[in-house]
């Protein structure tokens, strides 16, 4: 009898329907799997067999077993088929006393270990919304990963132990084993972060950081070893306000498919904030490898991506961000096709004044690199008496300022509801001339200011965007010749880049 289960491979954050049909003619011999499968799959024929065997299951022996991934143009990739491969050779030996017509609306997903307990898969999360899409009614999942799949509403989700469990629980001997799903834990990252009111001094550069957030604007911090800009890097989390369910899962799925989702934590539920060291690759960066997996851009989406020591970073790392930071995606070609992965980040970067000359540093940090900076802000230290005082330091705390910027991005998702955008950063030329309409004396500033400060139209839209924001964390629907100002001045030390 020739049975047929569904399944599903991942390519980037996309998953695809895969038939796994299983074939176990009488009076032959051997196991072929076809369908261009890897060598994970290949290998799931001795997965397999122990699994069965040490299930007490009937492993059919001296018959053929042929196994078809349908379709066979899509590159089957890890152990992910074993479950659906060993149910199919049971049905189709007549083991299993099952009409595969049944199963036709269920998922199967999951790795074989010898003794037939079932392993956590990765990319869990994209193959649940995909099933759900397709109009699948339940999915059969390993238990690690019950809580992963239960996010999906609308979908029934088993999660046996094992593939005894499983058999049991397809074939209505048992009930499908309750899901635990784990409570929402506070995360230690919070107790970690650096509060505001233990930075002393660089007001400035609070103000600007506040900004960044509320906006969602890029940051470079340039200044002397010590001077904190590592501190208000780190401090900087404490200030963006908190994921919404959308963006968690849109994050969830990016950890899911590269596998960083740890195991007791099924939604990510805080920013990421990735720090990046200069030795790192462009390909640790932006993604890659044969089957493509997401870089620290990706793995930054809806959050930050801090590189401090920007100036020694390779020239070729720099530059595959201009794109991303354009496109707020990346996408990975490979002879076999292309991937694409979001990358809706905000850049904060960091830098010591170069112990070279200024002709140098324009070489190592292009313009059109620094142009899609939208803050740049210079790190002065901090008195060393201002410092070491035992006075109580006045300065207001991350909860503060995270309040107004929570505030300001109301403003703007009520701004930009019918759009497919959520911050000033984002806003487009056509946005920018319905949304951001300037007064006279604010038209005539950015004009004066382009000029004198030799700024490209890039620039100039993006001081209309710092404005927006402005004017955003200040309540006001209207840019006013302030807000122009203010946000003139945080590229203005731009032309000595």
């Amino acid at each position: 009898m020739l049975t047929r289960l569904n399944s599903f491979e991942t390519i980037g954050l996309k998953s695809e329907l895969v038939t796994v049909e299983v074939d176990v003619p009488p009076h032959l011999t051997g196991f072929t799997i076809v369908g261009l499968a890897d060598t994970a799959v290949q290998e799931s024929k001795v997965r397999i067999r122990s699994a069965l065997q040490n299930s007490g299951c009937e492993y059919p022996c001296g018959r053929r077993i042929t196994i078809n991934l349908a379709p066979a143009d899509i590159k089957k990739v890890g152990p992910r088929y074993d479950l659906p491969m060993a149910l199919g050779i049971l049905i189709s030996s007549g083991a299993l006393d099952l009409d595969p017509a049944c199963l036709s609306d269920t998922v199967f997903i999951g790795e074989l270990a010898l003794d037939g307990s079932l392993r956590h898969v990765s990319a869990l999360l994209p193959v649940a919304l995909a099933a759900r899409a397709k109009g699948m009614k339940r999915i059969v999942v390993p238990e690690s990963n019950g809580a992963e799949a239960a996010l999906v509403p609308g979908l029934e989700v088993i999660a046996p132990k094992n593939l005894s469990e499983c058999v049991k629980v397809i074939c209505k001997q048992i009930e499908a084993p309750k899901i635990s799903i784990p409570a929402a834990a506070k995360s230690d990252i919070s107790a970690s972060l650096v509060d505001f009111s233990d930075v002393r001094g660089q007001e400035q550069a609070k103000r600007a950081m506040e900004i960044a957030a509320a906006g969602g604007h890029n940051v470079l911090m340039n200044g002397a070893p010590g001077a904190g800009k590592t501190l208000l890097a780190n401090a900087f989390r404490g200030i963006l306000p908190p994921l919404t369910r959308e963006e968690s899962l849109e994050v969830t799925q990016i950890y899911s498919v590269a596998n960083l989702l740890p195991r007791d934590v099924p939604l990510v539920e805080e920013r990421p904030f990735r720090s990046v060291h200069h030795t790192a690759s462009s390909v640790s960066i932006v993604g890659g490898g044969r089957a493509p997996k997401p870089g620290e851009i990706s793995l930054a989406h809806h959050g930050v991506l801090f590189l401090d020591e920007l100036a020694e970073f390779p020239t070729n790392v720099m530059e595959v961000l201009r794109q991303p930071l354009e496109d707020r995606k990346i996408t990975i070609t490979r002879a076999n096709g292309s991937v694409t992965f979001p990358a809706n980040f905000i850049l904060v970067a960091a830098m010591n004044p170069p112990s070279f000359s200024v002709s140098n540093r324009k070489n190592r940090i292009s313009k059109p690199l620094m142009d899609r900076i939208d803050l740049n802000i210079d790190i002065q230290p901090v008195d060393v008496e201002d410092l070491r005082s035992k006075r109580r330091y006045e300065s207001e705390s991350s909860n503060e300022i995270l309040g107004r910027v929570v505030a300001a991005r109301k403003r703007q998702s009520d701004r930009f509801k019918n759009l497919r955008i959520s911050v000033n950063a984002q806003m487009g030329v056509k946005d920018l001339e319905k949304l951001c309409p300037l007064d006279a004396e604010s038209e005539e500033l950015i004009i004066r200011s382009v000029r004198q400060l030799g700024l490209s139209v890039r620039g100039c839209h993006k001081i209309i965007k710092l404005a927006r924001t402005i004017a955003d964390l200040t309540d006001c629907d209207d840019i006013c010749q302030t807000h122009i100002a203010e946000a003139v001045q945080y590229r203005h030390s731009h032309v000595s880049i």
